[in-house]
């Protein structure tokens, strides 16, 4: 392998970096980072909206009337030019809260032609050159403006022209000067330093709040997800049993009735065949949902006879718990009248709203009703305030709990109302539709066709 050659970079190439560079810094200067809009303007208190205005506006009705007076008693300025000065220098505070960068110019320029008429004036003795004390002042508030606003690249090509302009009046006048240009530099750059790390830590913060509301919306959509992926699981199930009754029947049909045609035949085994399709078509499906390798239950899908398992456990785990399920409701389900959807949904709702109590308020008295009424099924969970305060296992909930149950009730087209009642407790009421009876078949006389 032959021996590297690389040596330092060509000099051209820093060259066209430096250019680069520079052309970056300029653009920085001269192009707002921001649109101008003041701090806090999407804040929804009306007082802190109203802060940016009320701070420049004092700014200005303070820095204008000092450097006038510190430049008429101190330097012996006339009064015209310390006039002037003063307006060039403080009057463009007013825009620190749209147009920061904008101000610094201004101000920038203000305080050095400030200077230079300065140069002109006799020395006084016990002053500054070539920045005054209001002007120092004036300019840090204009640089913690920046800080807070513009971007890194912006602010360091500020803070290089105040040490650039105050270098250049020291060579110019190095008798007068005497560390004014370096006390502003140096405190200029505590400033830079301070608002950009208020600016980019509330940048952080705010990223982090997007980030907290896209974590919340990721997890509800994944719950959300989850729960129709079982509840099709759970179907499945459900519909696989009608569908291999289905296809038990038109396949048993032709041994069964007496007397058939071919094409009764045919047709039943055209059904047998579509119910047949019909149960792989799903077993595909449910091959997909459960992609992550999971295995489907083996056991029957509950329904409400097993409610009362559900509460007895729930006393159990220590929340006094009573039900009440209407004799009618176990007649309905034991002659078939609630349709298994119904009844597993039924089953889930109660499960997970016992479980809620559980997790949320221990040792809450509840309350289970199942009644039929006006051609519904309706799940009624109602707990008060534990009797005794203690820890809850979880302190606050997220509300993907209820999700399932809206889906069930969805699934169904029932309706769902949950929510908290006036003594602390809460409420969970789900009215399922039944399909109407079915009105008995008339038997047929033997002559009948």
């Amino acid at each position: 392998m032959p021996p590297s050659t690389a040596g330092p970079p060509p000099a051209d190439g820093l060259l066209s970096a430096a250019r680069r560079n520079l052309r970056e810094l300029a653009h920085g200067l001269s192009h707002a980072s921001h649109p101008p809009t003041p701090l806090f303007a999407d804040s929804p208190d009306r007082r802190l909206r109203l802060l940016p205005y009320a701070v420049v506006i004092a700014l200005a009705a303070v820095f204008i009337p000092v450097t006038i007076d510190v430049l008429t008693s101190d330097y012996e300025a006339p009064g015209g030019v310390a006039g002037a000065l003063a307006v060039g220098q403080a009057a463009p505070l007013l825009m620190l809260a749209h147009r920061p960068l904008q101000a610094w110019w201004i101000v920038f320029t203000a305080d050095v032609v400030g200077a230079l008429a300065l140069l002109a004036l006799p020395e006084q003795q016990g002053t500054i050159w070539p920045w005054t004390p209001p002007a120092i002042v004036g300019y840090l508030f204009v640089l913690l403006a920046l800080g807070l606003r513009e971007s890194r690249r912006t602010v360091t090509g500020v803070w290089l022209m105040t040490g650039a302009a105050g270098l250049l009046l020291h060579l110019l006048a190095p008798v007068r000067s005497d560390g004014g240009a370096l006390l502003l530099a140096v405190l200029g750059a505590v400033v830079l330093v301070s608002g950009a790390a208020v600016r980019e830590r509330s940048d952080a913060q705010r990223r982090l709040v997007e980030q907290e509301t896209v974590n919340e919306a990721e997890r509800a959509r994944r719950t959300l997800l989850e729960e129709r992926t079982r509840i099709a699981r759970e179907l499945h199930d459900v519909v696989a049993h009608h569908m291999s009754v289905i296809t038990v029947q038109a396949d048993s049909a032709p041994y069964r009735i007496g007397g058939l045609g071919e094409e009764a035949r045919a047709e039943f085994a055209s059904i047998a065949a579509g119910a047949r399709e019909s149960l792989a078509e799903m077993r595909r499906l449910l091959s997909v949902l459960r992609s992550d390798g999971s295995r489907g239950e083996l056991a029957p899908q509950p329904g409400l006879d097993r409610v009362q398992q559900l509460v007895e456990a729930t006393v159990r785990a220590g929340v006094p718990a009573e039900l009440s399920l209407a004799a009618d409701v176990a007649d309905a389900v034991e002659r078939g009248g609630v349709p298994q959807a119904v009844d597993l949904s039924a089953y889930r709702i109660v499960q997970e709203a016992l479980a809620n109590v559980v997790r949320h308020a221990p040792g809450a008295r509840t309350r289970v009703s199942v009644t039929v009424r006006e051609g519904s099924l309706t799940v009624l969970v109602v707990n008060g305030r534990p009797q005794e305060p203690g820890s809850p296992l979880e302190a606050s909930g997220t509300g993907h709990g209820l999700v399932g149950m809206r889906e069930r009730v969805r699934l169904t087209g029932g309706t769902l109302d949950a929510g908290s009642l006036p003594d602390g407790g809460f409420r969970v009421a789900a009215r399922l539709p039944l399909p109407p009876p079915e009105p008995p078949s008339a038997s047929l006389h033997p002559e009948d066709p």
